[in-house]
């Protein structure tokens, strides 16, 4: 081995701040959002939308009762500890006396999002049925529940796209990117989804922070619903939070491989064939192929 081994040394160069956005600010900080915790809150979520499929598999209806409110009880401590390292991971104030309602901040947004759950529930059954209805594959309801990565990417999405909406810094990210890592479908907390979306096999599908999805809405593997430019402001840093990815209405199948990029418009009902490339709107029950794709972008300049 060449060169000495200074493991000192080594320790202090791997400590030092001289790269201050990968290291904390202050080593007096709170503790930094914790990813296992946050995984074992989104697996209890999961099995209190889903009793008997995730869980105890042996819970009964007299039980279920007594199992979902005793984890919510300890959901709602865990997530509003870490809803307060959110903000505080985020939070640029030297002066900590500044925050002293942040942990009761954080406290009453965790009681707002489990109020909101019966809400999220709805969705899910209605995404559930949505992946029965929409694959001749599925035999049953609880087929899809157990193994469609579409419905476990979208308890995630939906949990964290609450939470977003709370205004919860930090934590909605890494709900997503935990079913990101999971099913290769990835959808930023910021996108909203209407009721019953499947993604169909799911593996490669992006869909952005202002995407906004109707009901009804299919698409499958390796659509990419996407940002087609990113504006730039002063300093020529990107200027955050501007509306740039697709709207997709009610009623709209979108095949594989699909890209739809930009502020565009896909009107209700239509189909959009695989392998399409889009950047202009798409009229109300449009039936798009790649050829005919082509063929109007270059008729019409980019719009179709």
């Amino acid at each position: 081995m060449s060169g000495e081994y200074n493991l000192d040394a080594i320790v202090k160069k791997l400590t030092s701040n001289g790269h201050e956005a990968l290291s904390r600010k202050k080593a007096d900080e709170q503790p930094m959002p914790s990813v296992e915790i946050l995984s074992g809150i989104v697996e209890s979520l999961r099995s209190v939308m889903f009793p008997g499929y995730y869980g105890p598999s042996e819970i009964t209806p007299d039980t279920m009762p007594y199992y979902i409110g005793s984890t919510l009880d300890s959901v709602e401590r865990q997530l509003g500890d870490q809803i307060n390292r959110g903000y505080c991971f985020v939070c640029e104030r030297e002066d900590r006396d500044q925050c002293a309602d942040c942990a009761k901040r954080s406290r009453e947004t965790a009681r707002r999002f489990i109020a909101k759950l019966p809400e999220i529930r709805e969705l899910l059954l209605s995404d559930v049925e949505a992946a029965y209805d929409g694959d001749p594959a599925a035999k049953t309801h609880g087929e899809t529940i157990f193994c469609y990565p579409s419905i476990r990417a979208l308890t995630n999405h939906r949990i964290a796209h609450e939470l977003y909406t709370l205004g919860v810094d930090i934590i909605p990210r890494i709900i997503s990117e935990m079913a990101h890592s999971d099913t290769g479908i990835d959808i930023h907390p910021g996108a909203s989804l209407g009721k019953r979306f499947f993604i169909d096999h799911g593996t490669g599908t992006v869909i952005g922070e202002t995407c906004i999805i109707g009901d009804n809405v299919r698409i499958y593997q390796g659509v990419t619903l996407g940002a087609k430019s990113f504006p730039k402001g002063e300093g020529d840093q990107l200027i955050k939070g501007l509306p740039r990815h697709p709207i997709v209405e009610d009623d709209v199948i979108v095949y594989a491989g699909a890209t739809i990029l930009g502020r565009v418009t896909i009107g209700k009902g239509a189909v959009v064939g695989g392998n399409v490339w889009i950047t202009g709107d798409v009229h109300a029950g449009a039936r798009l192929v790649q050829s005919r794709a082509m063929q109007m972008a270059f008729e019409h300049g980019g719009g179709i």
